[in-house]
């Protein structure tokens, strides 16, 4: 069985992307859960990202999306560690 943390980031990593509420309601878990998983993924290092949505009606959702960190997070993060 496939845990949740891994459909997500499947579908992520598919180029879909999806709120919260979304990933609940397709995996049948709480939105509590999913962000729990959300940031799991983040702190072993993916970049996720939760950017705001408009759809054709003016709605507004925080949706996530998987992408690829600045240069200035990628050096910020390596004088955090002390490389060069």
């Amino acid at each position: 069985m496939t845990s949740l943390k891994s459909k997500i980031l499947t579908t992520l990593k598919g180029g879909d992307q999806g709120s919260a509420q979304d990933f609940a309601a397709r995996y049948g878990t709480t939105t509590a859960t999913v962000s729990a998983r959300v940031a799991e993924l983040r702190s072993e290092g993916y970049s996720i990202y939760n950017n705001l949505h408009t759809d054709s009606k003016g709605r507004q959702t925080n949706k996530y999306r998987i992408g690829t960190p600045r240069r200035a997070v990628v050096a910020a993060g390596y004088a955090v560690l002390g490389a060069q």
